[in-house]
């Protein structure tokens, strides 16, 4: 690497570089580059060392264990250090973060928020969860920020640890009532009138927050570890649990796929939240095969729409296929699924023949899911 531009919160006499609010993989940039441009942003303050924690494990074949055995332990240094002669120059911004806020939930996210919390609560009483509970990992968007912000008003959740890539908002709120004791992350995704509380009280959360690097907050070593409950929205999940969370029609891509399946692959319990319609109701998100797979029925265990609760483990595929039709698909699209689901089966599981062509192809031609005749 020739270059690396470096976002600083802060330079000291040392030439010691104490990084904003993100981490993402700096210290990596500034150990392999030749040169580094420092970017002195005064729109963070300039005490936010002690937030950090910059660990990067050693190459293999010496590579070890990295030695995180809960959220809240530091391993490494809060700032960078590189030789002078690398810095070939700083430069002073004042910019805020180019990150919007978050939609107030509505009754579709109301209803959601509330499925996970209940079906994690109830996996507490029943014992499938330690009662002291496990750490909570969330992807980023309006609906996880309100779902982590209903699990904080759950009775039947106690306090709880967060292990993630981001903070949202509702983070805050938990960190701040003390829902959520600890919270270890990559980044601060925070609205700016969010950030600008975060910053005013950072004597409070500096003993609460950790912002580690990115091959840190997303190892797998340490997902395993620690028994992770992570949390992600879907663009779209067919019967038998596999999700598309990037692309829309299979054609557009809407986000990228970031560490959702770091976290997802490797979780005690890896849960996958949507609205069961989209576009006023015109579509169902709930598909016979999503149009893009980017995690499998291999890794997703739970699906949750304001509909209900679908807990895919342990079960066939045609019991999965049953189970997301009655607990997750809207009812006007229940009918239209059924018959694929008949059509397709003929009495037996197949469940890589999907006649998910003739599906498109009916849909184009009637344009109407309500009357829709499958055919093989």
């Amino acid at each position: 690497m020739d270059w690396a531009i470096i976002e600083a919160s802060h330079v000291t006499a040392q030439r010691e570089i104490v990084l904003s609010a993100g981490v993402g993989a700096a210290n990596t940039f500034a150990r392999l580059a030749d040169k580094i441009l420092i970017e002195l942003n005064a729109h963070h303050p300039g005490d936010l060392m002690g937030f950090q924690d910059l660990y990067e494990p050693a190459d293999p074949p010496f590579r070890r264990e990295i030695p995180v055995y809960a959220p809240t332990d530091r391993i490494g240094a809060s700032f960078i250090k590189v030789p002078p002669e690398k810095i070939a120059g700083v430069v002073l911004t004042d910019l805020p973060d180019e990150s919007g806020g978050f939609q107030a939930p509505d009754e579709v996210t109301n209803r959601i928020s509330e499925n996970v919390a209940g079906f994690l609560a109830n996996e507490i009483k029943i014992g499938r969860l330690p009662a002291s509970f496990l750490p909570l990992q969330s992807g980023v968007g309006h609906i996880a920020n309100a779902v982590i912000g209903a699990l904080g008003t759950n009775p039947g959740i106690p306090p709880f640890m967060m292990y993630t890539a981001v903070l949202q908002d509702s983070v805050v709120d938990l960190l701040q009532s003390g829902k959520c004791a600890f919270a270890s992350s990559c980044s601060l995704t925070l609205s700016p009138d969010r950030l600008k509380e975060f910053y005013a009280n950072l004597e409070y959360f500096r003993s609460r927050v950790v912002l580690r690097p990115q091959e840190i907050s997303n190892s797998l070593e340490i997902v395993r570890r620690l028994g992770l409950i992570t949390i992600h929205t879907g663009i779209e999940v067919d019967l038998f649990g596999n999700v598309n969370s990037t692309h829309v029609m299979g054609r557009d891509l809407m986000n990228g796929i970031r560490g959702s399946g770091d976290f997802t692959r490797n979780a005690h319990v890896s849960i996958y939240t949507c609205p069961s319609i989209a576009k006023l109701g015109s579509i169902s998100t709930i598909v016979p095969f999503v149009t893009h797979l980017d995690h499998s029925e291999h890794s997703v265990q739970v699906v949750v729409t304001e509909q209900g609760v679908a807990d895919l483990r342990g079960k066939f595929p045609h019991d999965r296929a049953e189970l997301m039709i009655e607990q997750c698909v809207h009812p006007d699209y229940r009918e239209a699924l059924r018959g694929y689901l008949a059509a397709s089966s003929r009495g037996h599981v197949q469940q890589t023949l999907h006649n998910v062509f003739g599906m498109h192809l009916s849909f184009l031609e009637k344009g109407d899911m309500h009357k829709v005749e499958w055919q093989v």
